[in-house]
């Protein structure tokens, strides 16, 4: 028995390394790859160039506004929800977290479907205001950053606790005061965190800036045309790292706050009860937030079956069929491909990864979970450029196979936490308890353990599937005209002028995901009973 434990001891310490030798050899490799060419640049030249000034003040200033006005308006939103008894929470949610089930590019161009010369809102109001340049870039970015700042601010929200908030009446502390001692205390970290997160979204995102930016040149647009339109890498790869530095302390935040949040307490849960005047106000603001969140995917379902807007407004599916025929069927096949693919690879890779780490106690452990969520600080911007160089000539370069290797490594982060936390919540004795019993630990994970993280592998799998049929960051730089993926053909349609296709394959992608979320949704019933 000693033998066989020691040897299942030694089992686990070399699936540690192995494991912890492929994130580095998939991530930091790639990295340290695109860092080389720093080496190839003039960095001094290119960083004192008029061109590379005047992008880093445009994206570090709109990217600053975009921040302010998605954190401020999720926070409002989230207070709406947790401090009122406002009605139709769970639709409003749903309905507010649509924009994160299409790409950021399909943000900036549903602008411009709406406020462009042409636009239903010009039109319809006679607006002679262009939404080209930083305002239109601002309010895509905010539309893009919203809904993910609103769940990162629900959360805390809806685990703070009511009773200092008793305390105050009894003192009779009010207003400021009652802020500064117990709102602003509690609030000050966890919005830190989210500050960063929403400004590494916005600030490494290509998508709105390239599609609705006009003359208002970008970072991330510079890189896309300097490596995709150039070939420059040596310039690509000295952009790319300056996108490392709000990422970076992003993640370092992050990490940092989810190690201060593990003590667990009692709490009690705020009234919602309010006046009506307060429920009439916040009511208005979230349908209000709600028709802002709409209104760009409405107006691609009006672009996708008209015959011309504005000219002829006559119902059809010509653009549809054009569209499907033209390429889209073998684009969304790719697209299902690599997503499916994406999230089974996924979903095993962090389920396996986030057992050796959070089952098994040790150094090698502590390193491995370290270098697990070491794509949290990589932009997709970055880990994309980083795999074309690192894997350029080689037999993955230009294949599905890159393609899912690269989106599995760049939304690994976020699935792996979530089963690191379920496992971390699961009796850590078990182990010991079927070590005793001579029960092997492949039977403990399949009758113990995947049982009760059914929910979590589902909502792990979602996550991978939703974000590898919208991405565009990552895959920018590696797809070819035979794997290319759906979310792409938008950027195609868009400077071929052909707005009805890029509408529809944004509508596409949305209802894609719509159905497989509805799909998870279902098989999340099932499993409950």
């Amino acid at each position: 028995m000693l033998k066989k434990n020691n040897f299942d001891s030694n089992r686990t310490y070399i699936v540690k390394i192995l494991l912890s030798v492929f994130f580095i050899v998939m991530v930091l490799c790639p990295l340290v790859k695109m860092l080389t060419y720093l080496f190839q640049a003039d960095v001094g030249k290119i960083v004192q160039s008029k061109q590379f000034v005047l992008a880093l003040k445009n994206s570090l200033f709109s990217t600053l506004i975009s921040t302010i006005i998605s954190v401020v308006l999720a926070y409002m939103l989230a207070l709406c929800f947790y401090r009122t008894q406002i009605k139709h929470k769970t639709i409003i949610t749903v309905l507010i977290t649509l924009p994160m089930l299409i790409p950021s590019v399909s943000h900036g161009m549903g602008l411009i479907l709406l406020f462009g010369s042409n636009g239903i809102i010009t039109n319809l109001f006679s607006l002679d205001s262009s939404i080209y340049g930083f305002s239109g870039v601002v309010t895509g970015s905010v539309m893009y950053s919203f809904p993910v700042a609103y769940l990162m601010i629900s959360d805390i929200l809806k685990y703070q606790d009511y009773t200092p908030y008793e305390a105050c009446k009894v003192l009779n502390i009010k207003g400021f005061s009652k802020f500064k001692a117990v709102t602003f205390p509690y609030l000050r970290k966890p919005l830190i965190s989210v500050f960063f997160a929403t400004f590494t979204m916005i600030v490494t995102d290509y998508g709105v800036p390239l599609m609705i930016g006009g003359k208002y040149m970008t970072l991330p647009v510079l890189m896309y045309q300097e490596v995709i339109g150039m070939l420059d890498f040596a310039k690509g790869a000295t952009i790319g790292t300056f996108f490392l530095i709000p990422a970076v302390i992003a993640f370092v935040l992050d990490v940092v706050n989810k190690d201060k949040a593990s003590s667990s307490f009692t709490r009690k849960p705020f009234p919602t009860t309010v006046s009506k005047p307060v429920l009439t106000v916040s009511t208005i603001f979230c349908y209000l937030i709600v028709l802002f969140v709409l209104l760009p995917i409405l107006s691609f379902i009006i672009l996708s079956v008209v015959k011309k807007y504005p000219i002829n407004m006559s119902f059809t599916f010509s653009h549809i069929l054009k569209t499907l025929n033209t390429g889209g069927l073998n684009y969304l096949g790719n697209s299902l491909i690599i997503a499916l693919l994406t999230s089974l690879v996924g979903t095993v890779c962090a389920f396996g990864t986030a057992y050796f780490s959070a089952r098994s106690p040790g150094k090698t452990s502590r390193f491995l979970h370290m270098v697990a969520i070491t794509t949290l600080a990589i932009p997709g911007l970055v880990l994309g450029l980083s795999y074309m160089l690192f894997f350029k000539g080689t037999f993955l370069y230009a294949t599905f196979a890159i393609l899912i290797l690269v989106n599995t490594m760049h939304f690994f982060s976020s699935p792996y936490l979530m089963a690191y936390n379920s496992f971390s919540k699961i009796n850590m004795n078990l182990e010991s308890v079927a070590q005793t019993l001579g029960i092997e630990k492949t039977l403990l994970v399949r009758d113990v353990l995947l049982p009760q993280m059914k929910s979590t592998i589902l909502e792990m799998f979602s996550y991978f599937f939703v974000n590898s049929m919208m991405t565009i960051s990552a895959v920018s730089f590696l797809a070819t005209a035979q794997n290319k993926p759906l979310s792409l053909m938008i950027n195609l349609f868009q400077a071929q002028m052909v707005v009805e296709g890029a509408a529809f394959v944004s509508l596409l992608i949305l209802i894609v995901n719509i159905s497989m979320k509805y799909i998870i949704y279902l098989l999340g019933k099932k499993l409950k009973k």
